[in-house]
């Protein structure tokens, strides 16, 4: 729907589905409730999940012309996309494979650029759209400095064609499109700081000569068109479970001309370290009701000198609880926004709200997404009926922007 501060949605990765079918079907089932609740007299967005299989059945023709019958019908629109998942995201075990294929792959460049061609035809007029995607790889993948190297290296090369693809899609059709990389923790892109260093000394040193010499046009164009269609997707979670400074994070970026494609709103657990024994162990006990085995769960603990201790996974952090010296636990599990006390734990949401106003005082991106994939593997005493859970999500943001 769209608000003074821009689109809002939520990301439909929330929904388990193998392929389009399964997913169809989930976004018929649930999608009028959440609309009723939500935004019954106006439209409402969609931020559409297409796995490489759902991908492949929505280049037909009849398919895809079927499901924009159904966006009529209801009164949605799709104007972003979730490309980082590529297969299946639930009743698996995901961990680190959900950067598979990474960017150093002509798969993930393919699929990517599937999903723009299917974006294209489904953004209505006067909107700009996006795709999220991985952070180049999973930096746990490559054990030396130069494996990693040629990583980024190959992955910068292979966003580049989708930013071409992007500049040609604009020139023949007047729409803006934008490929939106998000850091995550255990990527190669990790923070904010490592994904503004990676776009000046990697990105635009790669595609300057690359773009100017396939336009025709000059270094400071070649620039601005990189800029214009490769952004960040600024996952709350993400940026809150590394401690970040929101508003130095947005100032640093606005600064260097860097945009932000969407804010995926989301948040991680917390929890405070300082207290009793008993409290501590109440809390490595109310952790361990989150280990569960489908995602990476990392973990990032503050201590108190202000260094950061990074676990790849909640069952390492777990097995160091005792002797680690933090004050400060945050872990990589998507909870619901709209609960702030998980106790004896707690939410990242204080970030969320955060972020949403600087949003409001100074928009820096068209696009919302609510992004809670974990509703399944929650704990029972957090998991509503998934369409209530969703509507409470997009209302709780709607009454934080106003």
């Amino acid at each position: 729907m769209k608000l003074n501060t821009g689109h809002l949605t939520y990301c439909t990765n929330i929904h388990a589905g193998k392929n389009w079918v399964e997913d169809f079907k989930a976004l018929k089932e649930n999608f009028p409730a959440i609309k009723q609740a939500v935004a019954p007299t106006q439209p409402l967005g969609i931020g559409l999940r297409l796995s490489h299989a759902a991908s492949n059945a929505l280049t037909n023709e009849q398919e895809l012309n079927t499901f924009k019958h159904w966006l009529n019908e209801n009164n949605a629109y799709v104007f972003t996309m979730n490309g980082f998942p590529y297969g299946d995201f639930h009743h698996t075990i995901v961990k680190a494979e959900v950067h598979s294929p990474d960017w150093t792959t002509d798969e993930r460049r393919d699929y990517t650029l599937r999903l723009f061609h299917i974006l294209k035809k489904l953004v209505p007029e006067g909107i700009d759209a996006g795709i999220s995607t991985s952070p180049l790889s999973y930096r746990h993948w490559f054990k030396t400095d130069e494996a990693l190297k040629q990583a980024r290296e190959k992955a910068t090369l292979n966003m580049l064609e989708v930013v071409k693809e992007l500049i040609r899609i604009e020139q023949e059709i007047d729409l803006h499109m934008h490929l939106d990389v998000e850091p995550e923790p255990d990527g190669i892109l990790e923070t904010g700081r490592e994904f503004i260093d990676w776009y000046e000394n990697d990105l635009l040193p790669s595609g300057i000569p690359l773009i100017k010499a396939t336009f025709n046009i000059d270094e400071k164009q070649a620039e601005i068109l990189i800029k214009r269609h490769l952004c960040l997707c600024y996952d709350v979670c993400h940026f809150a479970i590394g401690y970040e400074d929101h508003e130095a994070v947005l100032e640093d970026l606005d600064l260097r001309g860097i945009k932000v494609g969407k804010i995926q709103i989301s948040a991680a657990l917390q929890a405070d370290l300082t207290g009793t024994e008993t409290e501590r162990q109440n809390i490595q006990t109310a952790f361990g009701r989150f280990n569960e085995p489908t995602y990476l769960h990392q973990v990032v603990a503050l201590t108190s000198t202000g260094a950061l201790l990074r676990y790849p996974d909640l069952p390492e952090a777990l097995e160091r609880f005792d002797n680690d010296p933090a004050t400060q636990w945050r872990a990589h599990f998507h909870v619901p926004i709209s609960v702030k006390e998980i106790a004896p734990l707690q939410s990242t949401q204080d970030d969320i709200v955060k972020v949403l106003e600087l949003q409001k005082k100074k928009p820096f991106t068209h696009h919302l997404e609510v992004e809670t994939y974990t509703w399944e593997v929650l704990p029972e005493q957090l998991k509503l009926p998934i369409a209530q859970s969703i509507s409470n999500e997009l209302n709780w943001v709607i009454d934080t922007l106003s």
